[in-house]
């Protein structure tokens, strides 16, 4: 049995070998130089500031952190590959406030998009798990939202404004100047996105990989539509449900894509429910395996199973443009489309048999 001396004795030892406790204090970011000391506490007030260029503002918050945006944070300009902001933690409540990330995407669009000028991308990276709030993002250069959380993670009231990206300038060549500038690309799985806005020149998302998506009651304006793809070799999309959107004056309204040379993949269960889409300029709603051709030779090797129209999903698509194009190479089971309804352009047709309550 130790003495009591020797038990006291060893008493200070317990504090040098247990972790810091995280602080509940509330830390304030307006300079980069502040990020350090502001995350090691549970409340995080990002003020106004501006972002050097060629640096990433970066946040690894403690678990369970709320980090409230007090002011509009603008990102200086370089050429480099980003990204511009990245969150990461588990149980996050990020609340944005109605302020303003501006990553002044017009000092760096040529109207190629990632073909042109090296552009930090994405915008903003979240790897973080909770809430992610009222946020208003202007001007991404490229990409916006890159989504790679590991649990559940909703998005909601978010603004995405390219819209600035519409009009050509001096180094576009008369195309809009912003190109490649997706809304959000995700490629994880227990996600939510609601209730936000999405001006663009891509799509305004595009599902790469994952389970247990919803994307609802968002509005896309000026893009390339709702796109699930385009999906590479060796990746599993399931469980989508594509919920109460409106899509206004898009390239597409809802499409699966699927690369013509990918192997190893399945797309399944993805329902489209209430959807709205007006003013579609190519296809209201196509499901292409030929990517990245457009109903071309399609590959054999994407397994495409499960995608139902329920409730009303009302496609209305330019004089110029198709209804619907079916382009499959490898799909399989009954498809329950009698929630959709189509009207303007032309029908378009379908290489694939197995739909239902509904006629190309």
């Amino acid at each position: 049995m130790l003495s009591f001396a020797v038990a006291l004795s060893l008493l200070p030892m317990a504090p040098a070998i247990s972790a810091s406790p995280v602080q509940r204090c509330t830390g304030t970011i307006s300079s980069l130089d502040d990020v350090a000391d502001a995350v090691k506490c549970t409340t995080i007030n990002i003020e106004s500031f501006t972002v050097p260029a060629g640096q990433t503002f970066s946040i690894s918050a403690p678990d369970g952190a709320t980090i409230n945006v007090k002011g509009e944070v603008t990102f200086g300009v370089k050429e480099w590959s980003g990204p511009l902001f990245e969150l990461s933690g588990n149980s996050i409540t990020f609340n944005g406030n109605g302020y303003t990330f501006n990553g002044q995407g017009q000092e760096y669009w040529d109207g190629l998009g990632s073909s042109g000028s090296t552009k930090p991308h994405p915008m903003i990276k979240i790897k973080s798990s909770g809430t992610f709030t009222n946020l208003v993002v202007k001007n991404s250069p490229q990409q916006c939202f890159s989504i790679g959380n590991d649990a559940t993670l909703t998005i909601s009231k978010v603004t995405v404004d390219n819209s600035d990206g519409n009009s050509s300038n001096s180094k576009s060549s008369g195309k809009p100047a912003g190109h490649n500038t997706d809304g959000f690309d995700v490629s994880a799985s227990d996600v939510t996105i609601e209730d936000s806005t999405i001006s663009n020149q891509d799509d305004c998302i595009a599902i790469n990989k994952g389970s247990n998506i919803i994307f609802k009651g968002n509005s896309c304006t000026g893009g390339h539509g709702i796109s699930i793809g385009s999906i590479s070799s060796g990746v599993t999309v399931s469980g989508v449900q594509i919920l109460n959107n409106v899509v206004k004056n898009n390239q597409n309204g809802l499409r699966i894509k699927t690369d013509a040379s990918a192997t190893g993949s399945t797309v399944s269960g993805i329902t489209y429910s209430g959807n709205t889409v007006t003013g579609a300029t190519k296809y209201g709603v196509i499901i292409d395996q030929s990517y990245p051709s457009t109903l071309g030779t399609p590959g054999k090797n994407v397994k495409i199973s499960g995608v139902t129209f329920s409730g009303t999903n009302t496609i209305s698509v330019a004089s110029g443009a198709k209804e619907v194009e079916v382009n499959c190479g490898d799909c399989s089971g009954t498809w329950n489309w009698s929630g959709l309804k189509v009207s303007g352009g032309s029908a378009g047709s379908s290489n694939y048999k197995g739909i239902s309550g509904f006629s190309v």
